[in-house]
């Protein structure tokens, strides 16, 4: 084999394990097999490669590994994992199973992620949609939110789905205290205030500048200065053409308290090009017995830096993808603001070189936005304001309690699902009932399946008369041990 006198497939070298051993994986490991794939360090000249079974443990001993992790799929390879090591005499790890930590709306399959990546339905590996590391780390949760979840959830042998809503519970909680303020608008709208000098002129020089806290929780976090200036944008979201009564932020017939500033901005005029919103022109109120606003507004002065933001939602419309999962797959999982504008108050903290995609990168709160963090794209030159800033989101700063509507398609897709769930749930409920001596005999899998059984109540037979091999029947009395732990537990 190793002098390459063999073509691929022909010949393997497998372990002379213990072929009465329950468990399949002790029969007769691969251990190599022929492959004519360049070695990384020995070139052509090496044309054998080992199976990772057969690796796992050699390598996990040689580094001496205190303890071998993994998810439950892999609990039947325990078994040979020590097998080979107390054949070759080496030093055992010890090993543990635990579930896989899987989230709502996303997927973990490696084979799934790769068709996600290879049809550019995603943006790559480190898209801040991927539930890959590189990926959280670009959409902003650094390690500390990681273990923070990690911690909250724990470790189990139980499958479950976690809900995403507890990652991004323990995301806001954990970037509250730590991220800066700043103030953004992701579609702004140009608001000229057309008596601006007059009210400047009422405070004075550095009338119009005030001083922010980075954190109104930490005032070790310093402070900021914005200048509310002639020509100020706000966020489109903070303005209706019509009143409405459970709308309290800027109308032509209601004022809105401007933030930091504490008087009114009212709307005189709007200005339109068609039917698109061009210019507000407004005028501030800041005197003594004007009406008390509802809510305060944010804004951004007219030397605010342009910037690109990236709000991000669910990769998938449904919480557990089925195996139609291209088809959930969301459209609107991507949402780019590409004239967004953030104040200045920012521009040391956004430089390109301060930008590096092997690290968590400035994360900022967008107030009344959310929280969000500077993405790798990013080219911008604080020096000339030159160059692209962009900006992803990582969490909202509050949960999204708005109803999506669904389509009748997607509809049925979930009536199939919970009924699917609940005949599920029956079936084990129906199981939790039959003895293991009976199982074969009475399970509505096993009914009608085998026509002879042993003492025990194990088949012998398959129902056409058929023998069944010795090796079929241990894959059986794996099956009812299983059962019959399962049973035990719930009689108590």
């Amino acid at each position: 084999m190793k002098l390459g006198l063999h073509d691929e497939g022909t010949l393997t070298l497998r372990l002379k394990m213990d072929f009465e051993s329950p468990n399949p994986n002790m029969y007769d490991l691969v251990a190599y097999r022929i492959r004519y794939t360049p070695h990384p360090h020995a070139g052509n000249g090496w044309c054998i490669y080992p199976n990772y079974d057969f690796t796992h443990g050699i390598c996990d001993s040689l580094e001496h590994i205190d303890y071998s992790i993994c998810t439950l799929e892999f609990e039947t390879r325990r078994e040979p994992y020590f097998w080979i090591l107390w054949a070759l005499d080496m030093y055992r790890p010890k090993v543990y199973e635990m579930s896989r930590l899987n989230v709502e709306y996303t997927v973990l399959s490696k084979r799934r992620l790769l068709k996600l990546v290879n049809a550019n339905y995603v943006r790559g590996w480190n898209d801040p949609r991927m539930p890959t590391i590189s990926g959280l780390r670009r959409r902003g949760y650094n390690k500390q939110i990681i273990n923070n979840f990690c911690n909250e959830v724990g470790a189990t042998r139980s499958a479950k789905v976690v809900q995403m809503a507890k990652l991004f519970h323990v995301a806001r909680l954990t970037l509250a205290d730590t991220t800066r303020r700043a103030m953004a608008a992701l579609e702004p709208i140009k608001v000229v205030i057309t008596n601006f000098d007059e009210e400047a002129g009422k405070v004075g020089e550095n009338g119009m500048t005030f001083e922010v806290q980075n954190s109104p929780t930490d005032a070790s976090l310093g402070s900021h200065n914005v200048t509310l200036t002639g020509t100020i944008y706000i966020d489109s979201e903070d303005f209706k053409t019509e009143d409405d009564p459970n709308f309290y932020r800027l109308t032509p017939n209601k004022p809105v308290g401007v933030k930091y500033h504490g008087g009114n901005l009212i709307c005189d005029e709007i200005v339109k090009d068609g039917d698109k919103i061009k210019m507000l022109k407004c005028r501030l109120d800041s005197s003594e017995g004007r009406p008390k606003p509802k809510s305060y507004i944010t804004w951004v002065p007219s030397d605010g830096i342009k910037c690109e933001v990236r709000v991000y939602g669910h990769l998938f419309t449904q919480p557990e993808p089925s195996d139609r999962w291209e088809e959930e797959l969301n459209s609107e999982s991507e949402v780019i603001h590409s004239n967004a504008i953030i104040d200045p108050s920012v521009l040391e903290l956004v430089d390109k070189k301060d930008v590096n995609e092997w690290k968590s990168n400035q994360a900022l709160q967008f107030e009344r936005l959310g929280y969000f963090v500077v993405d790798t794209d990013t080219t911008f030159d604080s020096t000339t304001r030159e160059g692209k800033l962009v900006f992803n989101r990582t969490v909202s700063l509050k949960e999204d309690k708005t109803v999506k509507k669904v389509s009748s398609h997607e509809e049925e897709q979930q009536r199939k699902r919970v009924e699917q769930q609940r005949a599920i749930a029956a079936a084990r409920d129906i199981m939790m009932t039959i003895d293991p001596k009976d199982l074969f005999k009475l399970a509505p899998e096993y009914k009608d399946k085998y026509s002879k059984f042993d003492d025990t109540g194990l088949p012998t037979h398959l129902a056409d008369g058929t023998e069944l091999t010795k090796s079929a029947k241990k894959k059986l009395e794996k099956e009812r041990a299983k059962h019959a732990k399962k049973f035990a537990k719930n009689k108590k």
